[in-house]
């Protein structure tokens, strides 16, 4: 009996003599042995043929067919109908693959035994030799039928598919001149099952000026026949996913013309690239507009230019000349297409800039609107502008090393005075200074510098990399592809923290509120990745457990293995048709998500239709102040509980019997009206919320309602100053003489619940310092809370507070007592402990920021000019190794200034200073002598409020 190997390996070959022994050397050195080649002579009249015949001799594993298809899709036919193997693989006689593509692509459809393919990432080969970067689509692994509907993903040799499969479907479309593989793949992925994706890239394509994809015509040709299949339904899949049987749905990522239309911009900026243009430019119409879509236009284009000019893209910008023009004037057609100039410019700088940050600038680039240069940062050169140039983009270069990229817009002549003033705003002042320069006060200062980078590089206080914060809700604003939406949010696992003790007491209170008596049919809406799911399953006789996310939905499934009554599916319960005669329809916390109360009506009355009669809908959701502001709500830009649960009421059909109320949300429990019945006065429990509230939750709520909501603020108020807090402890007690320094815990969350209810939000002195340099009025209700010295007391107590009210502060500390105490103040008893570089670490991951306090906690004023630069330099360099940022900002010790402190804090790289100013900080002022409001310890609460609204007037 003949053994069928693993694997089947179609390679067509038309005239391939030059490349065929690569793609043939390259399945040789797999490290995996069981498979076969059929080589498919397609009607060859050079010397493919006897190539053949010697790999066939050589190699039992190797078998030949001839075919007269003259097609690549009739030839790997032909192949498809005498292979054995359980898998396929099409290789192109002129690409090959990684020797690991087929122990890796087999290992992973090993880890997922139901998948029916496997597909890598991809690199093209250039004539020249040059290979692109990897590239690879996450979305098929997510959606494929819905990617494959739009665009053609994979390319054809970076796939393992199932060979059954493939016969069952038909093979490859023989019809189709270009996008035959898309086509295929496309119908492979509307049977709905999974493909796994190995990111690597491990598979290589060949790019040739004589290629079929560089006939563009013909490419949108047949690109609008793959699109038309993929959005209704296709007679060729016998058997397709319910869900895919009439093709692709607009909700999840737009419309066939519109997929079209992309499609037809990278074969436009192809043309482009080679020097030609085909394209009809009404295909490009559908293309959408919009600023968030500049970038992903631009990317289109690169990718064309790239394979149009057969250019890596760090060639790109040195053969501008050879398709600029061209590209240019698609770019201006679009912006006539839109009617709107101004969105075809944005997509141009977008391309521009792409092209330039992967150029070396060795030699000036001049593209359309932007001239890439070097320029030598110590002794910088006027530079005239060409026409039509209006942007520089350049590389700060110092002893033949790149030490800083800048752009920047111009109206002229950029003139050596120019650079002189913008080079220290991205090169530390000392890393400009010659080696000549040694005894100026720059050489001094570099040399300080230098003493300082040693010491911190020596000190025993490891640098390591912030932790990643978890990623916020952000219930705040809507996408119009909710599908994309939703699998961004499961891209990171467990995104609300479904185990903490908070999302579990409300579970429980879920199960409490139950019908009684047995339960036959249910289904929830939103399950997320399954944890509500496995607590309600046993409750219930079958069980629907459906997400808009597959991502989530395959975390819920695999949760839930164990529960055999379950099953699992992907559902819009927005744009899906809902399973119907449900005796219990569950869907919580994703409502607010819906884009208005017009929206939620059609939900409710779709909820209506589901329920069989008597049936029950359960609903959990947060409190939210815009329903309601003068109560305790979740500070979300959209509607909340009491707007869910009035909008349910007051849909016919639909009766309130039960509600259980807390604090922070609500849950009800509806019931759909049989005929005849009589709607009783629901039962409404009152219940406290007993389980710990987590930091994430926690800093949204604002506790006792909202005098002022900050989105309402930000769209209706622009004032020109703010108030800058000037903070330093803040602990239960300590010495009398310092009570004026001091806040105790109350007192400062009484504070920080007061700028929180009035709709005031945390800035850093950063963004103080940018909206003076540009003059912009300040937006809503800003407020710059700082503390000096950086005591133990702001970590413990401090902290907690400003999170808990979605606040954050700016710390200055005192370096060279960082871990040690406030030894300033032992006069006054027992000094205060100062936090240590792991605390700093750990709220600098955490939000809070920190600048300098100098090293010492010396008044500047007795420093010499030395120490003093040498203070500056040592605290911001230890500030930056422990927190991982740039360290711009000080605060003098003492409040205590001279005419020195300014500019040479300047010059060892800060720009934003406090001094012993006292008062708002306005437009006006210098950011380098900024004033700030001391809050005293031992003032009332209704003294902070005067101060902060006297600012506000």
């Amino acid at each position: 009996m003949a053994h069928n190997p693993l694997v089947s390996i179609v390679v067509p070959a038309h005239n391939a003599e030059v490349t065929l022994a690569r793609a043939l050397d390259c399945l040789l050195a797999q490290e995996i042995v069981d498979w076969e080649a059929i080589i498919v002579d397609d009607a060859s009249t050079d010397r493919t043929p006897a190539i053949i015949a010697g790999y066939v001799e050589h190699d039992a594993r190797f078998r030949t067919l001839s075919s007269c298809a003259y097609s690549a899709a009739g030839a790997r036919n032909s192949g498809i109908s005498t292979a054995r193997g359980h898998w396929l693989m099409f290789l192109d006689a002129d690409d090959w693959v990684d020797a690991s593509f087929l122990a890796k692509m087999l290992a992973a459809l090993k880890t997922t035994p139901d998948a029916v393919a496997a597909y890598c990432g991809s690199r093209r080969v250039m004539p020249d030799g040059e290979l692109t970067p990897s590239s690879i689509t996450t979305e098929v692994a997510i959606q494929p039928f819905e990617t494959f509907a739009r665009r053609c993903a994979i390319r054809t040799h970076a796939l393992l598919v199932d060979r059954e499969t493939i016969v069952e479907l038909g093979g490859f479309d023989v019809s189709l001149r270009t996008c035959e593989d898309w086509d295929l793949w496309q119908r492979l992925a509307r049977l709905g099952k999974n493909w796994v994706m190995v990111d690597e890239p491990l598979a290589f394509f060949r790019v040739s000026p004589n290629s079929l994809s560089r006939n563009s015509t013909q490419m949108v040709a047949d690109a609008e026949i793959v699109i038309a299949r993929g959005f209704s339904p296709d007679p060729r899949v016998k058997h397709p996913a319910s869900a895919y049987a009439n093709g692709a749905i607009e909700a999840n990522g737009g419309t066939a013309s519109e997929a079209l239309a992309w499609f037809a911009l990278w074969n436009a900026a192809s043309d482009c690239g080679s020097g030609s243009r085909s394209t009809n430019s009404q295909s490009l119409r559908a293309l959408p507009a919009g600023r968030k879509w500049a970038r992903e236009i631009a990317k289109v284009v690169f990718d064309g230019l790239m394979v149009g000019s057969l250019s890596v893209p760090a060639q790109l910008a040195a053969r501008w000349d050879r398709f600029g023009g061209s590209v240019a004037e698609l770019i201006i057609e679009l912006g006539k297409l839109w009617g709107d100039p101004v969105a075809g410019r944005r997509v141009q700088y977008h391309l521009e800039q792409m092209l330039l940050e992967v150029d070396d600038l060795a030699a000036p680039r001049r593209l359309a609107r932007t001239l890439g240069i070097r320029v030598d940062a110590r002794n910088p050169a006027s530079i005239e502008l060409p026409e039509g140039i209006d942007q520089i983009y350049a590389y700060l270069m110092m002893d033949g090393q790149i030490e800083a990229r800048v752009q920047f817009g111009v109206l002229g002549t950029v003139t050596k005075r120019h650079w002189i003033e913008l080079t220290p705003n991205f090169v530390p002042p000392e890393r400009l200074v010659r080696p000549s320069d040694r005894n100026s006060h720059f050489g001094k200062l570099a040399r300080l510098a230098a003493e300082a980078q040693e010491l911190v590089q020596s000190s025993a206080e490891p640098t390591a990399p912030l932790a990643a914060p978890r990623r916020a809700r952000a219930a705040d604003g809507h996408d119009k592809d909710r599908t994309s939406f939703w699998n961004r949010y499961f891209a990171t696992e467990d995104p609300w923290n479904y185990c903490s003790s908070y999302e579990q007491e409300k579970y429980e209170r879920q199960l409490e509120i139950l019908p009684a008596g047995p339960i036959g049919r249910a289904l929830e809406l939103a399950c997320a990745e399954g944890h509500f799911t496995r607590q309600l399953a046993p409750r219930v006789s079958h069980l629907t457990a459906t997400d808009i996310s597959a991502i989530a939905i395959e975390r819920a499934r695999a949760r839930c293995s164990d529960q055999p009554n379950v099953e699992f599916g992907v559902l819009d319960f927005m744009a899906d048709t809902l399973p119907g005669e449900m005796d219990l329809i569950f869907c919580s916390e994703v409502l607010y998500y819906l884009d208005d109360l017009a929206e939620l009506q059609r939900f409710a009355k779709k909820v209506v239709g589901a329920l069989a009669p008597g049936g029950s809908f359960i609903s959990a959701h947060a409190f939210v102040l815009r329903d309601n502001p003068e109560r305790t709500g979740f500070d979300w830009n959209t509607f909340g509980a009491q707007a869910i649960s009035e909008t349910l009421a007051g849909t016919e059909g639909l009766v309130l019997e039960q509600s259980i109320h807390t604090e922070l949300y609500r849950i009800d429990r509806f019931r759909r009206l049989s005929p005849g019945d009589v709607a009783a006065e629901p039962k409404i429990d009152h219940v406290p919320i007993r389980a710990r509230i987590e930091m994430g939750v926690a800093r949204k709520i604002v506790w006792g309602g909202a005098r002022a909501l900050r989105r309402d603020v930000a769209r209706s108020e622009r004032r020109p100053r703010i108030p800058v807090l000037m903070y330093h402890s803040v602990a239960e007690d300590g010495p009398a003489t310092l009570a004026r320094y001091r806040c105790t815990p109350a007192a400062f969350g009484s504070q920080m619940a007061w700028l929180r209810a009035n709709g005031f939000h945390a800035i850093r002195s950063e963004q103080l310092e940018g909206s003076i340099a540009n003059r912009q009025p300040f937006v809503g209700r800003p407020v710059l809370i700082t503390f000096d010295d950086g005591f133990q007391n702001f970590a413990d107590h401090a902290w907690p507070i400003l999170r808990a009210n979605d606040l954050t502060a700016e710390v200055f500390l005192v370096t060279d007592l960082v871990g040690k105490s406030a030894q300033w103040d032992a006069n006054s008893g027992p000094p205060t402990p100062l936090m240590d570089a792991g605390t700093v670490r750990r709220l600098a991951g955490e939000g809070a920021f920190f600048g300098s306090h100098m090293a010492t906690h010396r008044a500047i004023d007795g420093l010499s000019s030395s120490e003093l630069a040498a203070e500056l330099l040592r605290s911001r360099m230890f500030i930056e190794r422990w927190t991982g940022r740039p360290t711009t900002a000080f605060a003098a010790p003492f409040s205590v200034t001279d005419r020195r402190l300014g500019r040479l804090a300047k010059e060892c790289g800060y720009r934003i200073g406090f001094g012993g100013r006292h008062g708002p900080a306005d437009l006006d002022c210098d950011p380098i002598d900024l004033p700030r409001i001391e809050i005293r310890g031992d003032r009332s609460l209704d003294d902070f409020v005067a101060k902060v609204e006297a600012v506000l007037e």
